[in-house]
């Protein structure tokens, strides 16, 4: 009921202010589980897909959302589960993988849609990152859900970092055929199946989107631009001064 309330009120807002186009919505099933895996331009990404679809999506979203103190804390949380986003522990040994996993097989069984950004985190520069095969082809294998590729289109350029006020313009969406990987059932294990299926739906994400693709993981990619930037700016001011001095 809480979803249905934010989906009229967020998603209702989303459609009317930005306009949505989205290709390809033949492609979700009407009813049974099935895992939706996009790229990751933005943080309204877990918002513009749900609003532009009839059946409810569940994304995971780190536990800080939902454990901060005070009002704001609350408020937060309780928005994050009324658009239908579960808290994800990244604590413990293998962290947010193994919590991903437990969380979209849970949604899966409910024969529902489990949405999951392959990629782990955002791009940091629009281009298309490595898939982690650690959530998205576990999931897929051990529930033998298809796999529907989803590409955002231009989600980045509505609110760039830094930028307070998001900027009024058409997004898109575009849906792919789904991907059948019941072929590996009980191969969830196999670490070269699991990297096969993920680069198979991350090059249907290429496809769809138009991405660059760089094969390397996006958390590398953002450690490389930091180190990056650290360099340039000691090289600008080698002694370390502030630009006043």
């Amino acid at each position: 009921m809480f979803y249905g309330m934010m989906k009229l009120s967020v998603g209702g807002g989303l459609r009317l202010a930005f306009r949505p186009w989205v290709e390809g919505l033949e492609n979700i099933p009407k009813e049974g589980p099935a895992i939706l895996a996009s790229n990751h331009l933005s943080f309204s990404d877990s918002f513009f897909l749900p609003a532009m679809l009839d059946r409810k999506v569940t994304f995971i979203a780190k536990a800080e959302y939902f454990t901060s103190p005070g009002v704001k804390g609350k408020l937060t949380a309780a928005f994050f589960k009324g658009v239908g986003q579960l808290p994800v522990d990244r604590s413990g040994a293998r962290g947010a993988g193994e919590a991903a996993i437990r969380s979209g097989l849970e949604v899966l069984e409910r024969g529902e849609l489990f949405g999951i950004y392959p990629e782990g985190t955002r791009s940091p520069d629009g281009r298309l990152y490595r898939g982690k095969p650690g959530g998205l082809a576990r999931v897929a294998l051990a529930s033998g859900a298809p796999v529907i590729p989803v590409a955002m289109i231009d989600t980045e350029k509505i609110q760039p970092p830094g930028k307070v006020v998001p900027k009024l313009m058409r997004p898109g969406i575009r849906i792919g055929e789904p991907l059948d990987f019941s072929r590996y059932h009980g191969m969830e294990n196999d670490r070269f199946i699991l990297r096969s299926v993920t680069d198979e739906v991350m090059y249907e994400i290429m496809k769809l989107s138009g991405q660059e693709y760089v094969d390397i993981y996006a958390t590398a990619a953002k450690r490389q631009i930091a180190e990056a930037k650290k360099k340039a700016e000691a090289a600008e001011d080698p002694a370390g001064h502030s630009s006043g001095e």
